[in-house]
């Protein structure tokens, strides 16, 4: 039985990252940036450094993707990059999302927390009118009651507000919330908002280790999220 979200614990609110903690989203990401880049006729970049450019939205993506660093460019032509944005936005549309791959143990690990009685969310940075159809291509937006991108409220993540509109939503309070993705930014959000946060090692994270901004807890497989040795993970961290 698990530890951390056994049948006998109260009903938490759980709240999951998208890109580099339930799907591996960078192929598709990529191929749809160096299309934008070639459109631009501006020179391609690597799998491997999208894979460390992303976290941010599309909007700063195209921008580093311009600038050809993780750091953009500070005299940035807006022209071209609005240009970019919207390039990108039709190729990334038109993707089939074949590239990309569902983490292992995912499904089996929302399965279990969903079959324990909790709710699921999906919190990411990514526009939102590519977010579900990410999850129904993998067969799992069936576990999540529901998903906020990074274009449905005033601000993303780093900001606290898509948390406490899930908590609010949904009834839950921010002591019984759990935040967990790959990111900082999923970090310093649940920091912000004042719920706790679990970070995985497997994701993206600018090529920065999770460890380094703080979580709670590590996870190096989100199957652990399962075997925690706390009976109460939210506990712990308001307690902490």
């Amino acid at each position: 039985m698990s530890l951390l979200f056994s049948t006998s614990s109260p009903s938490k609110l759980i709240v999951f990252d998208l890109d580099g903690t339930l799907v591996d989203s960078v192929p598709s990401l990529a191929m749809a940036l160096n299309q934008t880049l070639q459109a631009l006729d501006l020179p391609q970049v690597s799998l491997t450094q999208a894979r460390h450019w992303v976290g941010n939205g599309i909007e700063v993506l195209v921008a580093r993707g311009i600038s050809q660093s993780v750091d953009i460019c500070p005299d940035l032509n807006q022209t071209q990059h609005q240009q970019g944005v919207s390039l990108f936005k039709q190729f990334y549309g038109a993707s089939d999302h074949s590239a990309d791959t569902l983490y292992p143990n995912v499904k089996t690990t929302l399965i279990e927390l969903v079959g324990q009685g909790h709710t699921l969310a999906v919190l990411t940075n990514k526009a939102e009118v590519f977010v579900r159809p990410i999850l129904q291509h993998f067969d799992i937006e069936q576990y999540f009651s529901d998903a906020i991108g990074g274009d449905t409220l005033a601000e993303k993540k780093p900001s606290p507000i898509g948390l406490n509109v899930l908590t609010q939503k949904h009834g839950y309070s921010i002591a019984d919330t759990v935040m967990v993705g790959d990111s900082e930014n999923d970090i310093f959000a649940a920091r912000a908002a004042g719920c706790c946060a679990i970070g995985l090692t497997y994701g993206y994270n600018y090529d920065r280790p999770i460890a380094d901004s703080s979580p709670d807890y590590v996870c190096s497989d989100i199957q652990a999220l399962l075997s925690l040795p706390l009976a109460s993970v939210t506990e712990n961290c308001v307690n902490s």
